[in-house]
């Protein structure tokens, strides 16, 4: 069955970082994939447009939104951006409802986001706490509701860029290597960021020696590393 992965970030190239292979490899095997990003990260993280002599902040936000839909476009997935603003990212009741209708409506079968600690990023435990209580709102928190609810869908958290201190615990590797061209090409978009384009090249050549210690596959050369929130159920281990 074709699988539906959506992957909310706090900034609008969270999602090429770290989890651009898994989104290329759902849509390679025929899914459908949906990346939201609730900021441009227009303050924070955009210090290489604002060496520009008078630089603006919609100017940022158009060059960095250009940017994330072309690295969409390389993964196969669609792009939305909520503009909800960066450092500090503050999500409202209205925004917290906004977001819970963003997945209501695509219905995913895997739902990314951010850890929920992250010492020296404050936006992205604060996009987690709202992604976690939205999707509990779309699914209805388990109970039968006034409004319409999807089925719940499976949590994921991707890799920070500092796991050992952001409470990570890698419980899922995917395979990316037939994918990785496509993160490359994406991770290649993200020009306000270039100096995080080599680490994340070589995370995914180290997550990929787990992932062969872990399968014993040693066809797999590139992989992303991710945690399961929500248990599985199966019919049998």
């Amino acid at each position: 069955m074709a699988r539906r992965i959506q992957v909310i970030g706090a900034h609008s190239a969270d999602f090429v970082w770290r989890a651009g292979g898994a989104i290329a490899a759902c849509t390679a095997a025929g899914g459908e994939a949906e990346v939201i990003a609730l900021s441009y990260g227009e303050r924070g993280e955009s210090g290489e447009l604002w060496k520009q002599e008078g630089q603006t902040v919609e100017n940022v936000k158009e060059i960095r939104h250009g940017e994330a839909e072309r690295a969409a476009d390389h993964l196969g997935a669609s792009l939305r951006c909520l503009d909800m603003g960066d450092y500090p990212l503050q999500v409202d009741g209205d925004r917290l409802l906004e977001i819970a209708e963003v997945i209501r409506a695509f219905a995913p079968d895997v739902l990314v986001t951010h850890t929920d600690t992250d010492p020296f990023n404050p936006d992205h435990p604060i996009a987690y706490g709202a992604v976690d209580r939205a999707r509990g709102l779309a699914a209805g928190a388990g109970v039968r509701s006034a409004f319409a609810t999807i089925r719940p869908p499976a949590l994921f958290l991707f890799e920070p860029h500092q796991p050992e201190l952001c409470n990570f615990t890698p419980t899922t590797f995917v395979d990316i290597t037939a994918v990785f061209e496509r993160k490359q090409a994406a991770m290649a978009e993200m020009q306000a960021q270039r100096y995080l384009q080599t680490y994340y090249a070589e995370r995914a050549g180290h997550r990929a020696n787990h992932a062969r210690r872990a399968s014993g596959d040693q066809d797999v050369r590139q992989a992303e590393a991710f945690q399961r929130v929500i248990p599985q159920v199966v019919s049998e281990l």
